[in-house]
């Protein structure tokens, strides 16, 4: 029934995070016409979570190693926005992307699903 997930990123600064992704993370992508890039997105997981505020939704990039991420990241010019957090369930920090604020990346410590 579904085969993918179709995230947006809307900015005022979209050609900035256009080079992010392409550039500095690496995505690939295609033309989806008119010169709209339509990027290709590592494996991806949907957690759901109770709460007790206003429903919401969040992206976080993911991945195994923080200290050597944020390295690679630094080395484009891309500093963490926050101190890294040591949390139950992994470790965390905050990217800033020109032009689209920050973004929550992490490297979790739960199990994943298999891929399939």
């Amino acid at each position: 029934m579904i085969n993918s997930v179709h995230v947006i990123v809307y900015s005022h600064e979209a050609e900035a995070v256009r080079a992010f992704f392409a550039k500095v993370l690496g995505w690939e992508s295609v033309d989806a016409g008119g010169g709209w890039p339509i990027y290709a997105l590592p494996p991806a997981e949907l957690a759901v979570h109770p709460t007790e505020g206003p429903d919401r939704h969040e992206l976080y990039l993911m991945c195994a190693d923080l200290d050597a991420t944020l390295a690679e990241l630094k080395s484009h010019g891309v500093e963490a926005a926050e101190p890294i957090s040591e949390e139950r369930w992994g470790r965390i920090t905050e990217v800033q992307i020109p032009g689209a604020g920050t973004i929550q990346l992490y490297q979790p410590a739960h199990p994943s699903p298999p891929r399939s």
